[in-house]
């Protein structure tokens, strides 16, 4: 496998090969990121080759700093400067009027370019060994195929991508584990396109209101199909006080079901793959899309997954795995 540890050597390295028109994948605070040359619309065609990304499909380019903005976008209402202050380095992406610099591929054909400086330190260090060499701003959308479950350590970018990027570079599991939070603007105000750790409470102490759900006026964006994030395994979410019943009832038919739990504890007769999953929203993101790819590597007839509370704590992740359910399809090899 292609990784690299993250020293001085290896992020010089990854810049260069950036630079070059080369893929490269590196840690951020939520995933790990496919990163390309926003400026380069041959290696960002690459990124969406090697994901099988379609090409209508926008990807978030990642800024070293906050003042890199006039460079990408025309305009900043004064609602987004005040986030950006707020959260960057942090996991939030903006959807601001893209500038003419921008290209199409970048931004899937629309008016709108996603932008967000994320907190990771080895992401950070790459963004400044890319402007040291005249970059301006890193395409980085989750590093695995299209529409599958995002990777959260660098063995998951090398198992779904493997030689189609020329570095990895290996910064561990990434500590938050679900992708940023994405918010538009318009003439109405702020609009949240995909909710994210940064939750809706923290969004709204700095806006003065809540953003308002995204509408027919939303712009596409990165992780917002209703089919996302997805295992191969057929997938379904069954509420806790239903979970036994649903388990016993497949396993009186002689199927194999794997299941991902909070609240439900596993009962001692059940020998198949039984994952008991943090109980608080910020350590089960944490664990979320490992404990996907291992429930989905069990090769179970099907995942069932104990639904989550429904306040706004679990806001973010309750919209994981209802896409993740909708997009599993039973494709296995």
């Amino acid at each position: 496998m292609n990784l690299h540890a993250p020293t001085p050597e290896s992020i010089e390295r990854a810049a260069d090969l950036l630079r070059r028109g080369e893929l490269v994948a590196f840690p951020t605070e939520t995933v790990y990121g496919l990163g390309a040359d926003a400026t380069n619309r041959d290696a960002v065609a690459r990124i969406f080759a090697a994901k099988g990304r379609p090409a209508d499909h926008p990807v978030i380019v990642h800024l070293a700093a906050a003042d890199a903005l006039p460079q990408w976008a025309r305009a900043v209402p004064d609602a987004a400067r005040r986030l950006a202050a707020a959260f960057w380095p942090g996991p939030l992406t903006l959807i601001l009027p893209r500038g003419p610099a921008v290209e199409g591929i970048v931004t899937g054909g629309q008016d709108s370019v996603g932008l967000r400086v994320p907190a990771h330190p080895v992401a950070q260090a790459l963004l400044a060994a890319f402007a040291r060499r005249g970059g301006a701003g890193i395409a980085a959308p989750s590093a695995n195929r299209f529409g599958r479950i995002s990777p959260t350590t660098a063995a998951h970018v090398a198992t779904d991508l493997g030689d189609a990027v020329a570095m990895i570079l290996d910064g561990g599991a990434c500590a938050l584990g679900i992708e940023s939070t994405i918010v538009a603007f318009d003439d109405d105000g702020p609009m949240l396109l995909r909710p994210g750790s940064l939750g809706i409470d923290a969004l709204t102490r700095v806006l003065g209101r809540a953003p308002r759900s995204a509408d027919a006026s939303a712009p596409r964006a990165s992780g917002t199909l209703t089919a996302h994030y997805a295992p191969h395994t057929r997938t379904q979410l069954i509420a806790a006080a239903s979970l036994l019943s649903e388990v016993r009832q497949r396993l009186e038919r002689d199927e194999d079901p794997a299941v991902l739990a909070r609240g439900v504890a596993r009962p001692g007769d059940f020998a198949g793959t039984w994952i008991g999953a943090p109980s608080d929203p910020p350590g089960y993101a944490h664990e979320l899309y490992a404990n996907l790819r291992r429930l989905d590597a069990a090769r179970a007839d099907e995942i069932l997954i104990e639904a989550l509370p429904n306040d706004d704590a679990w806001l973010a992740l309750r919209d994981r795995l209802a896409r993740a359910a909708a997009g599993s399809d039973d494709d296995r090899d």
